[in-house]
């Protein structure tokens, strides 16, 4: 919808968009690869501009049921699957063996997030508060901790002591 600067508040539109062919999911080892027009667009869709439309569309019931199926069909097969989202546990995979919800203080989320991206860390603070209400408030799916959840706030966590706590609780879990 950015890249055709279609207008996001159509929603016949959008739909169209999320029920055409024009874009696939595949799924590696190591990621879940997103193409459009077959051209790999994995990394330009983890930006936080996408991020704010994804939280702005998300209000379409339309446009999520569109996506709900693609969503499950990645975890089919043999090794199942490890997915993140804001819906993930709650309506996406709200049977899955394991289910983590990963919070942190506003600050703590956009110093990560402009590290990550080179992004004004005052200037996400804001958006990243923006979207989360909107997605807290949305009548569909709203932002929720999912039932039976390990959660954890990262804040005082490294990488890789997240990683860690997830790992230990996963590994609980599903023996």
């Amino acid at each position: 919808a950015l890249s055709s600067n279609v207008d996001l508040n159509d929603v016949t539109r959008l739909t169209e968009m999320a029920q055409s062919g024009d874009w696939t999911v595949r799924m590696s080892e190591e990621k879940t690869l997103v193409f459009i027009n077959g051209i790999n667009v994995t990394e330009q869709i983890a930006s936080e501009d996408v991020g704010q439309v994804a939280s702005l569309i998300s209000h379409y019931p339309q446009i999520r049921q569109c996506l709900l199926d693609h969503q499950r069909q990645c975890a089919q097969g043999p090794k199942g699957l490890i997915a993140e989202g804001r819906d993930c546990g709650t309506v996406v995979f709200p049977h899955a063996e394991a289910k983590v919800y990963l919070t942190a203080s506003s600050v703590d989320r956009a110093k990560r997030r402009a590290m990550e991206q080179g992004l004004d860390e005052k200037e996400l603070i804001t958006a990243q508060k923006a979207r989360d209400e909107q997605d807290s408030k949305r009548n569909v799916a709203p932002l929720q901790v999912p039932e039976n959840a390990f959660v954890l706030d990262t804040t005082e966590y490294s990488i890789e002591g997240v990683v860690e706590k997830v790992f230990e609780f996963a590994k609980n879990k599903v023996q």
